[in-house]
């Protein structure tokens, strides 16, 4: 896969940093990927070599195919019900963080926050997203 190619690539007058609508842009795409069937687009959200870590206890998933893989085994199918909702806590050059709410499920029943650590290529897409997930039966580590 090439660069972006739907309007996530930041200009060259960024000197390759991404701004707070750059970023709110990728995850949107990253939502909407997530309920699209199959995996064929994930190249324009992350680059070839991308890391991407699913909690910040596991082993990367390292490369797009693997990545590929990993959302194939994590996702309930296209048609699971959940709502989603972020707030962009930070953008500093290549680097982001994102506070996420999922609602899972009809109801809304399996409710978790997430915090999304984001570094960014050049061209827009993610190399690096380190997720922090909790749920509200988890141990919060104290």
């Amino acid at each position: 896969m090439g660069p972006v190619r739907l309007g996530l690539g930041v200009s060259p007058a960024h000197n390759g940093a991404m701004d707070r609508a750059d970023v709110v842009k990728w995850v949107a795409f990253y939502e909407r990927l997530w309920r699209t069937p199959g995996t064929e687009l994930l190249g324009e959200l992350f680059v070839p070599d991308a890391s991407y870590l699913p909690s910040p206890w596991a082993q990367p998933v390292e490369g797009l195919e693997a990545i590929t893989r990993f959302w194939d085994g994590e996702r309930n199918g296209t048609d699971e019900q959940f709502t989603m909702s972020s707030d962009l806590v930070a953008v500093d050059a290549d680097m982001a963080v994102v506070r996420v709410s999922v609602e899972y499920g009809a109801s809304g029943s399996r409710p978790w926050r997430d915090l999304w650590v984001l570094r960014f290529a050049p061209d827009g897409r993610c190399c690096w997203f380190e997720e922090w997930p909790f749920s509200p039966d988890q141990p919060d580590g104290h």
